[in-house]
């Protein structure tokens, strides 16, 4: 598989796209068919299998915003770390209601304590 690294930019109602290890230009109407468009373009210019193509998009100012890239890239970190956090939650919620549960703590209590519906606490209490 060959990497290629291409940038977007937006001009007028279409995304131009460039690939510059190739010196090679191409154009999407929507953004999600940048990457497609780019991959295409290398395989037909550089006579190489589609398949064997991969194309990493960055993208050029656009508008007022001129880090797009990086807070895409930022975002893409805060969400990956706000999903472990969230995993965890859910087992350390998972496990005081189980402790609760231990405790003769009525399941509605222990929905009511950890902020749930009773029917979300007795899946927990129950899960295995």
């Amino acid at each position: 598989m060959t990497a290629y690294e291409a940038t977007v930019v937006r001009d007028g109602k279409w995304w131009m796209v460039s690939v510059p290890a190739i010196d090679g230009l191409t154009q999407a109407r929507r953004l999600s068919e940048a990457s497609d468009m780019a991959r295409e373009y290398i395989a037909a210019s550089q006579d190489v299998p589609l398949e064997t193509v991969s194309v990493t998009l960055s993208f050029a100012p656009i508008g007022e915003v001129e880090d797009v890239t990086d807070r895409v890239a930022a975002i893409v970190e805060e969400r990956a770390r706000a999903a472990e956090l969230e995993k965890a939650a859910a087992q350390h919620a998972t496990e005081l209601a189980r402790t609760l549960a231990a405790a003769d703590v009525p399941v509605r209590d222990i929905g009511a304590i950890l902020g749930i519906s009773h029917q979300r606490a007795h899946q927990l209490v129950s899960s295995r």
